[in-house]
């Protein structure tokens, strides 16, 4: 009889929870502006450390109407400001409670209510937008990286009522100032292009962030001032080589860096220097001899120092999310430094283990540790130095390939990209590599939707055919596929057309290979010659593809599909009179291999082309004032006088 009994006994309960929940919404559209208000408090009351209670108000659509009394301006003061500290009650529920709040917009309309010039009402925003964004389920790009939320605060006068609060007494509310500044200004030229002209009771701004900066400050006021000035500098509002940044700016986030401070504050020093001097070889050149910060990144692969040691599950979940936190943190610094300095990169490589702790990075748990530490080594991948030495000592094209294998497509892009390193020439991991089978990955990074992907899939195709034996470029041609090289061969991104020129280019060398691979694929090589040259280019793809012909000119058998295109041969006397040198240049070299005097067949060849008329431009372009385009007719002309 007892368990007969208790189902309706819990319905019972439940749906005296669910009425009460619904009276506290239904008080919420009263028309009385005090009801209304009491009703918000007595709801505020409520939900304080119910959980139950909060799921609730959210399934019977709370939310709405409270955002909606938040944004009215009928609404008072008191109202809105109670509305916030609901919200902000809400959202220290569950994590579904979050996703709640976040679906119904509620940032946008908190940010928007930042723009209030009451404090109070300022400070409930802020608390709430604080706890929604600690929460792991909350996009951080609904934040920092969302230029309408920047722009309507920008357009609603943020910067010029937040400045003031700059120099508040309190502490809580220039901090809260300070970061909203740093989000208002990352990666947004025209916020960063206003605040540098912003005075503060008579200050410059930048002036303000500088003294924020300054050791005697609390760290993170430090740190988010140092954040400040380098989105600014960033969106290029500050120049790099400005006091501001060179003297105060980038010596602040290195000393961040060093042990001494918390590994929250490490990772996020190192994360935001990474971002400074990403695209400045001098900033890069300034901080990799300022307090011995590359030995000091070594000291993030060193924590937790024993993890075996550490028997409380909750402290190692804690101290391997640090772990990866930090190392993420000093690969992207490494990969930052070493993007353009040579001896830069040889001192990151000769750092203690450092070649190790990379390709052990290539395979850690954490996609953003192996982003990371992929972004480094093809930082590091840039020097032949390094190409010929650590790399090939490591093996390093081995995790990588394995890291190529179903990765998502941002490893995949970086990966690739070093992959394309690695394939130079000069370096010694190209053989291992083509023996690996790569040549059916890069074909079918070629299909892929992304841009990047099929730049990289090409690119790498491209250096792999450079002076390539006949057998690897055959297997090229075979694994790509015609229809697939010429689909590429019409592909809107330039990138991607310019790199398949540059692949066809480096298959059509060598004598042989380019009348093997003309008589096979020569009739519709010459239709995509044709529609390029005569559709909208620019110079420099027009111009690899007249070098395209050059070494087409240049078969033994091969020559005779340009001799027997009279269309063609209109199309280069065309461009040998162009207004643009490189143009006439690489069009004039067509025909110089067409009349070489030492070929069979090169009386015929020179007989016709003069009836076409190409004699006479060769000798007005003996006269051109470009010594390479003069230097190249006299050259060919020889060739009728021999």
């Amino acid at each position: 009889m007892a368990c007969l009994l208790e189902a309706p006994l819990r319905i019972s309960v439940l749906s005296e929870v669910t009425a009460t929940s619904r009276h506290y919404v239904d008080r919420l559209f009263d028309p009385d502006p005090q009801k209304v208000l009491q009703g918000v408090i007595d709801m505020k009351n409520a939900v304080i450390g119910n959980n139950k209670q909060k799921a609730n108000l959210i399934v019977l659509g709370a939310v709405p109407r409270l955002l909606y009394l938040l944004q009215q301006s009928s609404s008072s003061l008191e109202l809105r400001t109670e509305c916030a500290v609901v919200l902000g009650s809400l959202a220290m529920g569950t994590e579904n409670n979050i996703k709640s709040l976040v679906d119904c917009h509620i940032i946008p309309a908190l940010l928007q209510g930042l723009l209030c010039p009451e404090l109070i009402f300022i400070e409930a925003c802020l608390r709430c937008l604080r706890t929604v964004f600690i929460s792991p389920v909350t996009p951080v790009q609904l934040l920092y990286t969302t230029p309408e939320h920047q722009t309507v605060l920008f357009n609603h006068g943020a910067i010029q009522n937040i400045a003031p609060l700059l120099i508040s007494p309190s502490y809580k509310v220039r901090m809260q100032a300070l970061k909203c500044f740093s989000v208002l200004a990352y990666e947004n030229t025209q916020v960063s292009m206003t605040l540098v002209n912003v005075l503060v009771d008579g200050e410059l701004l930048s002036q303000v962030f500088v003294r924020m900066m300054q050791r005697d400050q609390p760290i993170d006021m430090q740190l988010t001032a140092a954040k400040c000035l380098t989105y600014m500098c960033r969106a290029g509002a500050i120049r790099t080589d400005d006091s501001c940044i060179v003297l105060k700016t980038l010596p602040c986030l290195v000393r961040m860096c060093s042990k001494e401070h918390l590994l929250e504050e490490r990772v996020e020093g190192a994360e935001t220097l990474a971002y400074l001097m990403e695209p400045d070889v001098e900033l890069q050149r300034i901080a990799s001899t300022t307090d011995h910060l590359v030995a000091m990144l070594a000291d993030y692969f060193k924590y937790p120092s024993s993890v075996s040691a550490i028997t409380d599950i909750k402290r190692l979940d804690h101290d391997l999310k640090h772990a990866h936190e930090l190392r993420q943190a000093a690969f992207k610094l490494y990969a930052s430094l070493g993007s353009n300095d040579e001896d830069i990169r040889k001192k990151i490589t000769e750092t203690e283990n450092m070649m190790d702790r990379i390709v052990s990075g290539l395979s850690e748990s954490s996609i953003k540790v192996r982003l990371a530490a992929v972004r480094c080594l093809h930082s590091l991948s840039r020097s032949v130095q390094q190409l010929r030495t650590s790399f090939h000592d490591h093996a390093v094209w081995k995790p990588l390939m394995k890291l190529l294998q179903n990765a998502p497509d941002e490893v995949l892009v970086m990966a690739s990209s070093t992959l394309c390193n690695l394939l130079l020439e000069f370096s010694p991991s190209k053989e291992p590599i083509l023996e690996s089978g790569v040549i059916e990955l890069l074909c079918s990074l070629t299909q892929s939707d992304s841009p990047a992907l099929r730049v990289n899939g090409i690119w790498a195709l491209m250096n792999m055919a450079f002076q390539a034996d006949q057998k690897v470029k055959v297997e090229i041609v075979r694994s790509l596929g015609t229809e697939q090289l010429f689909r590429l061969l019409s592909d809107p991104d330039t990138n991607v057309l310019m790199k398949t020129l540059g692949l066809l280019r480096n298959l059509l060398s060598t004598r042989p290979h380019i009348d093997q691979i003309m008589s096979s694929h020569g009739k519709q090589i010459m239709q995509a010659v044709t529609l390029i040259l005569e559709a909208e280019h620019s110079i420099e793809v027009k111009e690899q593809t007249l070098c395209i012909l050059a070494n087409i000119g240049d078969g033994n058998t091969a020559k005779e599909l340009l001799m027997t295109n009279d269309d063609m041969l209109q199309k280069i006397k065309y461009y040998m009179g162009h207004s643009n040198v490189k143009l006439q240049l690489a069009a004039t070299f067509c025909i110089s291999n067409l009349i070489w005097n030492e070929e069979d067949g090169s009386q015929e060849r020179q007989d016709k082309l003069r009836e076409m008329g190409f004699v006479d431009i060769l000798h007005k372009l003996t006269q051109a004032s470009d010594p390479n385009l003069s230097d190249r007719a006299k050259t060919a002309m020889q060739q009728y006088l021999a």
